[in-house]
């Protein structure tokens, strides 16, 4: 298995030194131009000097995550969607030329992931975050911006009607991240990957090697499946690309992030399963609570909620130490 971590795309001085000095090799970033002041990955120069940066500090960039650029008009369907596919179409062919080969996404109108509340104390006093439905309920974005769930997977083949083909030639993997939280609507926003027959379907709509899954093990918790049986199904058909480590209690209504060590699934009985079904892939520590000295993020940041350093630390080594008891091979 490959050990990774989100990084900034952008320098940042204390995220990229510690994580060398804590042993991890492999980078994964997002790179949005908002983020980085420079073009986003659809240039090929610019995706080239992100990837000499990490190259130049240590690290492999082994992929990138999340939207790179607004996607809201492939989301929504809206008339200039082409234009900004073909910006995508684009980022993937430079993936490919550059050997990055991991693109982890997630089809999420409007509103991605989300928390109603940033402030909740964890184990110690550490900062962590919640959803809570009930906060929301009776929240509404505006009409022009609400989509039904049946328009977002039209809008959805669409997308991937344009994309997959890219992909194949580009030696690409595609790795759906699932809706977090998996509701239906938010704020009058459907969403379409809250289940694990969503994921059975989208497979089956593209039955492509280079489509697959992101297992952002938390969220698939939180809809109530069975982490192991689903797995292991995916696992076995080659469709996990990605493995999102972290912890939560509570369910789709109500939840609050925790340590890894601190919730209801047993890490090493998870890592342990993955590499039993065959997965040599890249994991990443997740969301974890703000420690000490250390100020949670926002939803505007980009590199928001959960990514402080200290707690990624703490599940940098957690992981290593499960995987060195199971003598499970970790780059």
């Amino acid at each position: 298995m490959k050990l990774t971590m989100l990084l900034p795309a952008k320098y940042d001085e204390r995220k990229w030194t510690i994580a060398k000095q804590i042993g991890v090799n492999y980078a994964i970033t997002k790179a949005m131009p908002e983020l980085t002041g420079r073009p986003g990955p659809y240039d090929f120069n610019s995706l080239k000097t992100f990837q000499q940066e990490f190259k130049d500090a240590g690290f492999v960039l082994h992929g990138l995550e999340g939207d790179q650029f607004d996607m809201a008009p492939i989301k929504l369907g809206l008339p200039n969607r082409d234009a900004v596919i073909e910006k995508y179409q684009q980022m993937i062919r430079n993936m490919g030329r550059l050997e990055i080969p991991l693109l982890c996404y997630n089809f999420m109108a409007v509103i991605g992931w989300m928390r109603t509340r940033t402030d909740i104390l964890e184990r110690g006093g550490a900062m962590s975050s919640e959803f809570d439905a009930s906060a929301i309920q009776d929240e509404l974005v505006p009409e022009e911006l609400r989509i039904s769930e049946a328009k977002l997977w039209d809008n959805f083949s669409y997308f991937m009607k344009a994309v997959l083909p890219i992909a194949e030639e580009a030696g690409v993997q595609m790795a759906l991240h699932p809706d977090d939280p998996p509701l239906s609507p938010i704020k009058g926003v459907g969403r379409i990957f809250t289940t694990a027959k969503s994921f059975d379907r989208m497979m089956d709509m593209f039955p492509s090697p280079n489509n697959g899954i992101t297992f952002c093990q938390a969220t698939f918790k939180t809809m109530g499946e069975d982490l192991k049986a689903t797995s292991e199904k995916w696992l076995k058909q080659k469709k996990v690309f990605f493995v999102h480590l972290r912890d939560i209690e509570g369910n789709k209504y109500k939840f609050r992030e925790t340590f890894p060590d601190n919730g209801s699934t047993s890490m090493a009985d998870m890592i342990g399963h993955y590499y039993d079904f065959g997965f040599d892939g890249p994991l990443r520590p997740d969301h974890v609570p703000a420690m000490s000295g250390e100020t949670q993020g926002s939803f505007a940041s980009g590199m928001s909620v959960g990514y402080e350093i200290t707690g990624k630390i703490f599940a940098v080594g957690h992981i290593k130490g499960i995987c060195e008891s199971l003598s499970i091979p970790l780059e």
